[in-house]
């Protein structure tokens, strides 16, 4: 054991080493965004000459990068436009850097504590990963980007999903803040159904308002010129955006209305205002004010009075229905109104008050652009682990099968273990199936750096989309999620654990070869299972201290050089597998009795378990101790009782007693029985 340990301290200082040369973890835990260089801006944009930074803190945050005055390109941060947690919980920073034509020129990754991409994978691999996304037009469809985008990382397919995902949508966000491409929805101004005042008038193209004689003769009561109260209008109110077809075009005919959008800018739409009755909407100061100071448009705490040079005057109305209207006026909008929010068209009416300040009456139309005069915003992208789903059919379906088949055996406990031979084949096929299929076929090797991390993105922010990116992964958590509730810790490392499996499968070859089994001392194996849960409480701790360096204690499991990366490591990883797995040779699963961690941290909330199916007899420990020696990790101590922080739920000791040729207890009931007769 001593031996063990002190070439378990070796490695962790080679990684250690490893990683500092790597330069991969971050250094600094941050909570703001790390701001570019110039240099860095200068790579990512590919430009040479030098470049100012300047920050933007309104809309989308980032900084607009020019050269010479003129605008190269924008740069933002994943952690602070689409906040990237990486699958460890902390911060994973990219700086992504966007042309003025919305193509991605490149991506720095400059900040992250990602497990499995500080553990086996280099820093050019993630250099050239995130480069890869260089090129890469966001005004195309998904579609059509989808197959050019870099693959994620064979072994980091979470940690690269995620910064994936984090440098897609913090460039289109950035690109969709600049103006670059579309953001949402905008207003139809392609469709046009032929319609009358009165459809028109339903679909909602104009907002009406109405000031009766009778109204301003009171408002205006105390005019130095009083109105007589009666029958008719003071002032008719219509307005509305003309840029859907639908309503500009059925309003002006197509020649006025082609003159009224022609000219008019990328953010700019049109409005027209129609009016009748005694006031007029424009008045005649706006000659030489060069403001239509009766008419204001309010959206928020946004005032607009249209200037003379927004104002194109209209003769008549071509729609059929029209009322008699006297005056039609059109004014270009800027895009400082948002069309697709609601806004307020206002007409102030003033007279002379007889004595003090001019009297004032406000007539003001209400508008919205109706749904029927918008279009759909484009699709969302669909989420990367929809798509990584969609393509691992086969892996889904391998896993799938292999849990429900596990949930068979559980169920079908009892009748399994009464047939020794097909509990002994079903156990080695399964187990095999573990190790070939699962582990070094299909990667599905549960970690303690997981729960790790399962624990920190709790406390900082949890994101199912981050665990959904490996289904494997997800789907093996999730049975032992509910198996660890329903039978305890068992379900996994007795099962699933493809490390675990080797270790079982090499101890079944050393015993069918003779290799003699050493007995440890019931005092001496209750106390080495410290170790282990000593080792997940030191991890677990050392990870909200540093990140880092609860990564590299973590690398007390094997399971990353021995399935992960299939021994492919350094070779004092290498060696520090062969002499656990050596020393299971004579300790049947030595690893999972006393340095498991992962273990350890699945035996905790093993305690709410649900159901206990295992059974003992009252002559178990006291007249019987098969079950105790063999056990598989020891879990039944000298009197017959099942530790179920220990079991692995191998069901060997279900096996024995209900084997009238193994179990003592059923041999002399037999003798007896015969005896009678």
């Amino acid at each position: 054991m001593s031996r063990l340990l002190l070439l378990l301290s070796f490695c962790l200082i080679c990684l250690g080493d490893e990683l500092t040369a790597q330069g991969l973890l971050a250094s600094h835990e941050g909570e703001g965004p790390t701001v570019p260089t110039a240099a860095q801006a200068q790579n990512l944009l590919s430009v040479s000459d030098a470049v100012v930074l300047n920050r933007v803190e309104q809309g989308v945050p980032g900084w607009t990068v020019r050269q010479a005055g003129d605008v190269v390109g924008y740069i933002g941060s994943t952690w602070e436009i689409a906040a990237s947690v990486g699958y460890s919980g902390r911060p994973l920073e990219v700086l992504v850097a966007v042309t003025p034509d919305a193509v991605v020129a490149g991506a720095l990754l400059v900040r992250h504590n990602e497990p499995v991409l500080t553990l086996g994978i280099s820093d050019k691999d993630i250099a050239a990963y995130v480069s890869g996304f260089a090129g890469h037009d966001l005004r195309a469809a998904f579609s059509e980007r989808a197959d050019t985008l870099p693959p994620v990382i064979s072994r980091a397919t979470v940690s690269t999903g995620v910064i994936r995902d984090g440098i897609l949508r913090t460039a289109r966000t950035l690109a969709a803040g600049r103006g670059l491409i579309a953001s949402g929805a905008g207003i139809d101004r392609l469709q046009h159904i032929p319609a009358d005042w009165a459809q028109v008038m339903e679909m909602g193209g104009l907002a009406e308002a109405v000031l009766t004689m009778d109204q301003a003769a009171t408002a205006f009561a105390g005019a130095k010129v009083p109105l007589t109260a009666g029958p008719g209008d003071f002032l008719h109110l219509w307005a509305g955006l003309v840029d859907p077809p639908t309503v500009g075009q059925n309003l002006l005919g197509q020649q006025e209305f082609t003159r009224a959008i022609g000219n008019l800018g990328p953010d700019d739409t049109a409005l027209v205002v129609i009016s009748s009755g005694l006031y007029s909407h424009r008045g005649t100061n706006w000659k030489r004010s060069g403001e239509f100071d009766r008419l204001a448009i309010v959206q928020g705490e946004t005032r607009l009075v249209p200037a003379a040079d927004s104002y194109h005057m209209v003769k008549r109305l071509r729609i059929d229905g029209a009322p008699e209207v006297k005056e039609i006026s059109l004014f270009h909008v800027p895009g400082q109104i948002d069309p697709l929010q609601p806004f307020r068209v206002e007409v102030t009416a003033t007279r002379p008050a007889a004595n003090g300040p001019d009297l004032t009456a406000i007539v003001a139309a209400d508008y919205t652009l109706p749904q029927a005069f918008r279009t759909a915003p484009p699709p969302e992208d669909a989420p990367l682990w929809v798509s990584v789903w969609q393509r691992s059919h086969l892996k889904v379906g391998i896993i799938g099968t292999m849990l429900a088949v596990l949930f068979v055996i559980f169920l079908a406990q009892e009748w399994i273990t009464r047939r020794p031979k097909l509990w002994r084949y079903g156990r080695i096929g399964f187990l095999s199936v573990t190790l070939l299929v699962l582990g070094w076929g299909l990667n599905g090797q549960l970690s303690i750096v997981q729960v790790v991390a399962f624990a920190h993105s709790l406390l900082s922010g949890f994101r199912w989309e981050t665990f959904l990116i490996e289904p494997g992964i997800f789907m093996l958590w999730s049975f032992v999620a509910l198996g660890v509730l329903f039978w305890g810790r068992g379900v996994y490392c007795g099962w699933l654990c493809p490390f675990g499996a080797l270790q079982e499968l090499l101890n079944d070859a050393a015993q069918a070869l003779g290799i003699r089994q050493i007995a440890v001392p019931q005092a001496l194996h209750e106390r080495m299972w410290i170790l282990k849960y000593s080792a997940f409480m030191a991890i677990m701790a050392l990870s909200f201290y540093s990140m880092h360096d609860a990564l590299v204690l973590a690398e007390v499991e094997p399971f990353k050089t021995a399935i992960s990366m299939r021994m492919m490591r350094a070779w004092p990883f290498v060696l520090f597998v062969l002499l656990l797995l050596f020393a299971g040779l004579f300790i049947e699963r030595f690893y999972c009795r006393y340095l498991c961690p992962l273990g350890a941290g699945l035996a905790i909330p093993s305690k709410l378990k649900i159901f206990d199916w295992l059974h003992r007899r009252p002559q178990c420990g006291r007249e019987c101790r098969m079950c105790e020696t063999k056990c598989t990790v020891g879990a039944i101590d000298s009197v017959g009782r099942i530790n179920p922080n220990e079991c692995v739920l191998c069901l060997r000791c279900q096996v024995i007693m209900n084997d009238g040729t193994q179990c003592p207890i059923l041999k002399r009931r037999a003798r007896t029985a015969k005896g009678a007769e």
